[in-house]
């Protein structure tokens, strides 16, 4: 175990990754978030032989094979509805994080992942490739659910100076389900015709590791204080995350939220878009969200072999060089990881998506050089990446070692709060007022006048 506690020349304790922070984190993601980047790559290998599986079955069933375009049809279908899954899954997370608690969330929803991956591995036995879709499609909900909770969860465990160092795990573990997905995908392994409803799924075992370890540790402290109102279970867990940490900030803090939230009402999703208050941040939370999912990186991983293909890689070298891809995005989540507690999120955003705006764009230039079209779209997903990147630079503040409210001030007054202020005044701040959705109204906080400053 990392050492608990780190006492700096100014006296405040700063708290350090201890063992079960770690443990959690590592679960949860290893047993949710890999998935994603699991079933992100899974359908890429094995093409080939679920179009064929297809046509067998239609030729079984109606005497006739499917057309190409039909043929098409069906496996792109399979490949899109994971995301339509996952945009349900987006949809119902709020509700779910609500009434079960954010770890209670991660391991009831595994039951989506057994049936999933039961109805995909008896697909071909059943010649029924409406269990494969119907397969990836609950893949999809699990993935959209897991998506929104497992980082939620372990932000809310982590102390403020080990959040954006949590809030990359679930992020490598997607890179590592990639490689999964990339490596098994190889003819030596399970890339062979035989074994591809196995290599679909194989997601019920890092799903049922994480089902026999996970409900050992205890609930988000946050939701237990401010939506359970349950203080003994909160002191119980923040020891168990914080081991010999003097809590009693941290306690306080939280109850000052738990006290502003108690007069006020849930907003619909349509207030809270009308809501002034709060515009930048659900503004923010949008654009970010969207160039994520419009970076062009999906469409990467949907079709690496055809990509690499047409830039001429030879065919027996093809899933090597995918799986070497996977390699990187592992290397490119331990830098993040690694790096983002001391440069900050802006430069990591910023950054990431500019890099991958000129990535897209040299992708169509390369692509040019072997066909005249079909390759202009990378050049769409470029154009999203550098704005994105814009966006960030010009209007999201840096949230770095920062808390909630400070987050929400620095949003609604646009001043930045320097650094060590917000390390050696957050027990001075005073909460006068706030909205309904927990953002803070202009002027709303104010140090303590009789509070000396160090």
């Amino acid at each position: 175990m990392a050492e608990d506690l780190l006492i700096p020349p100014s006296g405040k304790i700063i708290p350090h990754l201890t063992g079960s922070l770690l443990a959690v984190a590592f679960l949860t993601s290893f047993g949710s978030s890999m998935l994603y980047g699991y079933n992100l790559a899974v359908v890429n290998s094995p093409a080939v032989y679920i179009k064929d599986f297809y046509n067998k079955t239609a030729v079984s069933r109606n005497g006739t094979g499917l057309s190409g375009e039909t043929l098409t049809l069906m496996y792109s279908l399979t490949v899109s509805v994971f995301a339509i899954g996952g945009l349900l899954g987006s949809l119902i997370v709020g509700v779910l994080v609500a009434r079960f608690g954010r770890k209670g969330t991660v391991v009831k929803t595994t039951v989506l992942v057994f049936f999933a991956g039961s109805l995909m591995g008896f697909s071909r036995s059943c010649g029924s490739p409406e269990m494969v879709i119907l397969g990836r499609f609950i893949t999809g909900i699990h993935s959209g659910i897991s998506l929104s909770v497992v980082p939620m969860y372990l932000g809310e465990i982590a102390p403020k100076n080990l959040r954006g160092f949590l809030g990359l795990v679930p992020s490598i573990f997607i890179g590592t389900g990639v490689f999964a997905a990339q490596i098994l995908g190889l003819h030596e392994l399970l890339g062979k015709e035989e074994h591809w409803p196995l290599f679909l799924s194989v997601v019920v075992v890092p799903t049922f590791i994480q089902l026999m370890l996970l409900p050992w540790f205890p609930e988000s402290p946050r939701y237990l204080l401010i939506e359970k109102h349950n203080v003994h279970a909160t002191i119980t867990a923040l020891k168990w995350y914080r081991a010999n940490c003097n809590i009693q900030a941290e306690i306080e803090e939280m109850q000052e939220e738990q006290r502003s939230l108690s007069s006020v009402k849930t907003l619909s999703v349509w207030n809270l878009l009308l809501d002034d208050t709060v515009r930048w941040q659900v503004l923010s939370v949008v654009v970010i969200n969207i160039g994520m999912q419009l970076s062009g990186i999906d469409a990467i991983w949907f079709y690496t072999n055809d990509i690499f293909e047409n830039a001429g890689i030879p065919t027996p070298e093809i899933p090597y060089t995918t799986a070497g891809t996977g390699v990187i995005e592992i290397i490119a989540g331990l830098i993040g990881c690694f790096t983002i507690e001391k440069l900050g999120r802006r430069p990591l955003l910023v950054g990431g998506f500019t890099m991958m705006g000129i990535c897209s764009a040299g992708i169509t230039f390369t692509l040019i050089l072997q066909m005249s079209a079909g390759s202009y779209c990378y050049l769409i997903f470029a154009s999203i990446c550098l704005s994105v990147a814009v966006y960030v630079y010009t209007v999201i503040p840096e949230t770095k070692n920062k808390t909630f409210m400070e987050i929400s001030r620095l949003f609604s007054k646009k001043e930045p709060v320097p650094e060590t202020q917000c390390l050696l005044l957050v027990d001075q701040l005073k909460l006068k007022k706030i909205n309904g959705y927990g953002g803070l109204e202009h002027h709303s906080l104010e140090f303590e006048s009789s509070s000396p400053v160090p």
